[in-house]
């Protein structure tokens, strides 16, 4: 399945660098308009296997580790959480005022994407897809709504943390009083990490609850 979903994610990288390259952004930010309606079925799809952002993260993520520079912790000015729409709004104005004022458009997303692998070489991936990135912002409250997740089978679930430890975007949550994992379908990009390391079989995707 890991296999799966990395050539997935390549090919969307692929797309969205050939749409880039031939001045076709707009094509993808209407993915990213179908996206949100998405995420009111299946969670954040887009997030975990068709954003560019996260794809080049991963590897960002494992260059931090491997040079011993990321720290567990995040900026205390970014702890509230409105960075994400102070971003989105931003983003928006820079197109709209670029197109009118200068004829054309900035990169913006380029722009987004470096600061995506900059912020990740230095700080865990879920301070910029929780407290930074604008796509973020609709995802979450879309991927709220989410008819289908990664959910937690209590039942069979230990507490180990395994799961916690490995989400990127800190989803996972093992509660302190019946030490059971329990999945915040808002911050869920749906990548399967937690499902693919529990070593009980406990997390499954289906009907959220």
């Amino acid at each position: 399945m890991k296999y799966i979903i990395n050539i997935i994610r390549i090919l969307f990288l692929g797309l969205f660098l050939f749409l880039l390259v031939n001045g076709k952004v707009m094509l993808w930010l209407a993915l990213y308009g179908v996206s949100l309606l998405a995420a009111l079925v299946f969670g954040r799809i887009y997030c975990g296997y068709v954003c560019p952002m996260n794809t080049l993260m991963l590897p960002a993520e494992w260059l931090s580790k491997k040079l011993k520079i990321q720290t567990s912790k995040s900026p205390k000015w970014l702890k509230n959480g409105c960075f994400t729409w102070i971003s989105l709004i931003a983003s928006i104005a820079v197109m709209l005022l670029s197109k009118r004022l200068l004829g054309k458009n900035l990169p913006i997303l380029p722009i987004w994407l470096a600061v995506s692998v900059l912020v990740t070489l230095r700080y865990k991936p879920e301070v910029f897809h929780n407290l930074i990135c604008p796509f973020s912002a609709l995802q979450k409250v879309f991927g709220r709504f989410a008819r289908l997740s990664e959910r937690v089978n209590k039942d069979a679930c230990i507490g180990c943390k395994i799961c916690e430890k490995d989400c990127p975007s800190r989803a996972v949550v093992v509660s302190a009083e019946d030490k059971k994992a329990d999945i915040n379908t808002a911050l869920c990009l749906q990548c399967t990490n937690c499902q693919q390391v529990c070593p009980k079989n406990a997390i499954s995707y289906g009907k959220n609850k």
